[in-house]
């Protein structure tokens, strides 16, 4: 587990055992994520999502609490996975990291509060990504992946392709004025919160 520049993001790594059968792999570690979070984050749902070349997804956070960690692997193909600090009064506010996934050896974990978009740089690229919490479309919200404030710099040679609610998902200058922003205190609260929890 190596942590990221953005303060909840990490990318976990992993390795294969390999022999003349085929290959054994563990894909993912409760033990060894919770030893690096200080908390146990859970898994409510496991998502699977099959992207054709160019297909943007996100920038994509739930309110906290909950909120909704995810940790993300790529199963085939290739994406470039971004998160991104959403979450005002943050020292890292609007700042983001990428990270390619092409490797199933390599995953990355997205702490509640922060947001999470990915572009699918092949065809078929499966993505497959462990929730702590299960969807609930009254606490989902999305910031405009292309948002000039947030400046992401996506593959110039791959023509983005957006759902129709991210097309018309608001930039962050605009969800900050709506107050959907989660507050970079509150997930403290909420992570330390867990980390006590968990201490019991």
């Amino acid at each position: 587990m190596r942590p990221l520049s953005v303060k909840g993001a990490w990318l976990s790594e992993t390795r294969a055992f390999a022999d003349d059968r085929g290959e054994f792999q563990e894909l993912y570690s409760g033990r060894s994520l919770s030893a690096a979070l200080g908390y146990e984050p859970g898994v409510a749902q496991v998502n699977r999502s099959v992207s054709r070349q160019g297909v943007l997804r996100g920038v994509h956070f739930a309110q906290v609490p909950p909120g909704q960690a995810k940790y993300v692997t790529c199963l085939s193909g290739a994406v470039l996975d971004v998160v991104v600090d959403i979450r005002t009064g943050s020292p890292t506010y609007r700042s983001w990291e990428a990270v390619r996934l092409d490797d199933p050896h390599r995953s990355l974990y997205v702490e509640a509060g922060l947001g999470h978009s990915f572009m699918a740089l092949t065809d078929d690229a499966v993505v497959v990504y462990l929730t702590s919490q299960g969807y609930a479309s009254g606490r989902e919200h999305g910031v405009h992946p292309l948002d000039p404030d947030l400046a992401i710099a996506w593959p110039e040679h791959i023509e983005p392709v957006l759902s129709k609610k991210d097309q018309q998902a608001p930039g962050i200058k605009e969800m900050e004025r709506r107050g959907l922003l989660p507050s970079y205190d509150e997930c403290a609260a909420f992570h330390r919160f867990l980390r006590e929890r968990h201490m019991v």
